[in-house]
């Protein structure tokens, strides 16, 4: 059964990290982009990184680079997403999802087919 399951959100003071892990079971994870999205309330969806299938290339949106690190472990079937110095614009649902991307070039929703329900970062003093 294909599954995308996220982990490591919680709520944390700005400036504070998290690691959040996204185990994917039922598909070869080789194949496959592995992108993180996040999603506030009221807005809309955004990319926030992504990284191909041989994690030889990534991306970041502008406002997380140098705060936000992604790394896949394909032999563990995991995507990892390090996030320091969260701000409070970082709450959001950050969901993992997977693509057969051919080129990484950004981070686009529609370039992903199967994705997980999401955790919950909530930055807040």
């Amino acid at each position: 059964q294909l599954q995308l399951v996220e982990s490591g959100g919680g709520l944390v003071q700005p400036g504070g990290s998290l690691s959040l892990s996204c185990a994917v079971s039922g598909l070869a994870l080789d194949y496959y982009a592995i992108g993180w999205f996040r999603q506030a309330p009221g807005k809309e969806r955004e990319g926030v990184s992504c990284i191909s299938s041989s994690g030889d290339s990534t991306y970041y949106r502008d406002s997380v680079k140098g705060r936000f690190t992604i790394s896949r472990d394909n032999a563990k079937n995991t995507v990892y997403l390090q996030i320091n110095s969260l701000k409070p614009e970082d709450t959001a649902v950050y969901h993992c999802a997977a693509g057969l991307v051919t080129t990484l070039i950004s981070c686009h929703s529609y370039e992903y087919d199967y994705w997980g329900h999401g955790t919950q970062v909530t930055v807040s003093s």
